[in-house]
């Protein structure tokens, strides 16, 4: 399985670039790990509406030069579909089972996804109904995408 993080903005801080770097490893021998980021627009403070629809936009844009037609595409998105540990790794598995080889994952910045990158989405998943920021909730994908391989692999992990 090929596994594609499609995400806005560049990490910066060094304790989130060692955990990265740390699931990515751990993930080699699970997958095919890619991690494609594109440039986040700076958004001026007290920003209006139709401002941060704008800056949406032209990350959305970015991000859709990335989408592939034959992955399953998943939005990270407050309002999509959760789930536990068990049931994502099932997500993960089906996937492959029914045949599509690609998942990529689309974490937006920090004002979120563009409706376009939305719509394009195949789903939508949430993670919690609570905001994260789009640098840790990277790190929380990848934790949970190696957590559902282990769990795939009947291995054990942490409950």
């Amino acid at each position: 399985m090929k596994i594609t993080i499609l995400s806005v903005g560049k990490i910066k801080e060094k304790f989130y670039i060692g955990a990265i770097a740390e699931y990515t490893k751990r993930l080699g021998r699970y997958c095919k790990l890619e991690i494609k980021e594109v440039a986040d627009e700076q958004t001026p403070a007290g920003a209006s509406e139709a401002i941060e629809t704008m800056i949406k936009t032209k990350e959305g844009e970015r991000l859709e030069r990335h989408i592939v037609d034959d992955a399953l595409v998943i939005a990270l998105a407050i309002d999509g579909k959760m789930y536990d540990s068990i049931g994502f790794s099932k997500l993960i598995n089906d996937t492959g089972i029914k045949g599509t080889s690609h998942i990529q994952f689309i974490i937006g910045g920090s004002l979120g996804l563009s409706e376009n990158v939305l719509k394009r989405a195949d789903m939508h998943i949430s993670f919690s109904k609570m905001t994260f920021p789009h640098q840790l909730m990277r790190v929380i994908l990848l934790e949970q995408i190696y957590r559902a391989y282990r769990i795939i692999n009947g291995e054990p992990y942490h409950k």
